[in-house]
């Protein structure tokens, strides 16, 4: 038995789901997975994955030795990356996985740029809005907003993003620019269903504080509620990276800046690794310096 190969077919097999997509992402037939995989349980004397007719999942000693497997597959490709030094094209795959909104706006158009630089690159973008188990869900990074609560993860900054109030500016030339949060009472204010009936992230002398907010209209999902405030709608309060394309056009303008409480960090985010595969560590410094909207 070729055990690196085994290796690389179970490693496949966990990442494509299933025995079939494993043997067509790497170029083998499935008769020759089912072998590999069946003698690589038999050495080990495990069983890696528990299989019905209609799907395959890891067991227990499977998902506690994918990650040794991976480990053994990094410390493989950072070794032949150093003896090309740069040489060789960048290839395999990788599985991204970000928040729904910010995936779409700004991870996803990078994500096709970087396969459009590097051809032989693979990508899987998955947009969530909760947080994942990189390790248990086989994702190779992340793109995280706010405060990083789980210490198995390193990471590196991407930029930061605000809490801000905006309306279009011939709204406010029309109805005044508010001096004090408190002013929004006032005002005709655009809301999301889910939230509450003030708005947070203010602060003055240093004490956060809401506002009770009311208006006209309401929206179960962001952009629509954006491109309302930017029709003239009234006021509206997002983050900095759902508005950042209508501020640059100048079709909103953010107000209350003095009362903004402390920017979130955005931050790219991957399992604490001694080694890391090169394709990781290339899409790294690509994201890092390919989204640059952030960065304050």
């Amino acid at each position: 038995m070729d055990k690196l190969k085994a290796i690389q077919t179970f490693v496949r097999i966990a990442d494509e789901g299933s025995l079939t997509a494993a043997a067509r992402a790497g170029g083998s037939s499935l008769p020759a997975v089912v072998r590999s995989l069946a003698a690589y349980e038999t050495a080990l004397g495990v069983r890696l994955f528990n299989r019905t007719t209609r799907r395959i999942s890891l067991t227990e000693e499977g998902r506690q030795h994918l990650e040794s497997c991976r480990q053994v597959l990094a410390a493989l490709d950072e070794s032949e990356a150093a003896l090309s030094a740069g040489a060789a094209e960048p290839a395999g795959h990788l599985t991204v996985t970000a928040p729904v909104l910010f995936g779409q706006m700004w991870v996803a158009p990078a994500v096709t740029r970087f396969v459009r630089q590097y051809a032989q690159m693979r990508c899987s973008v998955v947009l969530l809005d909760r947080v994942v188990n990189l390790l248990e869900e086989g994702l190779d990074l992340g793109i995280r907003i706010g405060a990083l609560e789980d210490s198995s993860l390193v990471a590196l900054p991407l930029g930061r993003i605000r809490r801000v109030v905006v309306a279009q500016p011939s709204y406010l030339r029309k109805h005044g620019v508010p001096r004090h949060p408190r002013d929004l009472q006032r005002a005709n204010c655009i809301r999301m269903m889910a939230g509450q009936p003030t708005w947070g992230d203010f602060q003055e002398n240093g004490r956060a504080f809401r506002v009770a907010v009311s208006g006209n209209l309401e929206f179960n999902h962001v952009l629509p509620a954006v491109q309302a405030c930017a029709d003239g709608a009234g006021f509206g309060m997002f983050f900095s990276y759902q508005v950042a394309p209508f501020i640059e056009d100048k079709r909103l303008k953010i107000v209350l800046e003095g009362f903004e409480r402390p920017p979130r960090p955005i931050s790219v985010v991957y399992p604490h690794a001694r080694l890391l595969p090169a394709r990781t560590r290339l899409f790294i410094d690509w994201i890092r310096n390919d989204i640059t909207a952030f960065r304050a």
